[in-house]
């Protein structure tokens, strides 16, 4: 089962990340505990690493905290090297479109082959344009 953060006005979906597996997401997650959080999961980072994964959402409050958050583990990771793909999936996408991860923002994607975090970052500018949550679903 994979995971969508999505942002909806009644019916319509506005915005959407398709990210993967749960595993996948856990990836940026885990690497983000480890690598910038020295092994404390939450103390920087509290509104990415500590949401639940299942079913719920980010509020337009806790959006205000996430875009902080991306932003600065977005300059972080781009200031690092490269890791491997955590999934098959993701190499065989990186391979279809010629991406080489050149640092480690570039080392997570979603099931498109954009650079997750880049995208993360869209879609909570636009909840918070919209006032609206992001959901997980």
């Amino acid at each position: 089962m994979g995971l969508y953060l999505c942002i909806f006005d009644g019916d319509d979906d506005i915005n959407g990340v398709e990210i993967g597996r749960y595993a996948d997401y856990n990836a940026l997650r885990d690497y983000t505990i480890r690598e910038l959080e020295r092994g404390k999961a939450g103390t920087r980072f509290p509104t990415l690493v500590l949401h639940s994964d299942c079913d719920g959402e980010w509020s337009v409050a806790d959006c205000q905290k996430l875009q902080v958050e991306l932003d600065e583990i977005a300059v972080a990771l781009k200031g690092r090297p490269a890791i491997a793909f955590s999934s098959d999936w993701q190499r065989a996408v990186a391979k279809s479109i010629g991406l080489k991860p050149l640092n480690a923002f570039e080392s997570f994607i979603d099931v498109d082959g954009e650079f997750l975090l880049e995208r993360l970052q869209n879609l909570v500018k636009d909840a918070l344009a919209r006032r609206l949550p992001v959901l997980f679903q």
